[in-house]
């Protein structure tokens, strides 16, 4: 369960930039397997206003959060096991994340639902990558 509480009263009063709303998120959850319940409450601030952002809207928009940090992030640290990379400094620390970013693109853009298991299938031909993006004929 997710409840939302959201108040302009804070407007002109915090000293931070373009502030317009302050909002809480209380979530409470039952682990399904050993009945543990847990609540946690979550603060922020957005600059969006009540008429752009309703509590509903807030809601969606912290939860698709996740999103990126499941559908993006989390491949890039298993499928690519980027957090040991020794690349770091520079830019080459960004070319990388952005070949890794690509090579993610273009495989959901070729419909593969498991980027790991893509990422095999493509590793045994070198001529299965070149075909997917249409440099390469069959």
């Amino acid at each position: 369960m997710r409840r939302i509480w959201t108040s302009t009263e804070l407007e002109g009063y915090l000293d931070f930039p373009h502030a317009a709303q302050v909002f809480a998120i209380q979530r409470e959850t039952t682990h399904l397997a050993s009945g543990e319940f847990r609540s946690e409450t979550a603060y922020g601030l957005t600059s969006l206003s009540p008429q752009k952002a309703s509590p509903a809207r807030l809601l969606a928009l912290n939860r698709s959060h996740w999103a990126i940090e499941n559908r993006l992030h989390w491949i890039r640290d298993w499928a690519f096991d980027e957090d040991r990379c020794r690349i770091r400094r520079g830019v080459g620390a960004r070319v990388m994340a952005s070949l890794r970013n690509l090579a993610i693109s273009l495989l959901r853009l070729a419909g593969a639902a498991n980027i790991s298991a893509a990422l095999r299938f493509c590793s045994r031909s070198r001529l299965r990558p070149l075909r997917m993006i249409g440099l390469a004929s069959v």
